[in-house]
């Protein structure tokens, strides 16, 4: 799979996600993807969420293995290290 092709897949999984944190105010962007590693930004209300990395393992890394089995995991960048 080229690199195109994964960040294709991965996005495809965000979209199948994102109606969900947008309904609760939030939103996610996909910043990288290194070594089966996908580095995604919570936004809005998801940033500082107290069930944030409960979303992002049991939601969103959930999602994106089913679309992409070869990630490994699933990490959120915080809005200063992506800055």
């Amino acid at each position: 799979m080229t690199a195109q092709e994964l960040i294709a897949k991965v996005e495809d999984a965000l979209e199948e996600i994102r109606p969900y944190l947008i309904t609760d105010g939030g939103n996610i962007s996909l910043v990288n993807i290194e070594d089966d590693v996908v580095k995604v930004k919570l936004e809005g209300a998801c940033v500082g969420c107290s069930v944030n990395q409960m979303t992002l393992t049991n939601g969103v890394e959930a999602t994106i293995k089913r679309h992409v089995p070869q990630i490994k995991k699933v990490i959120e960048i915080s809005q200063e290290t992506v800055e």
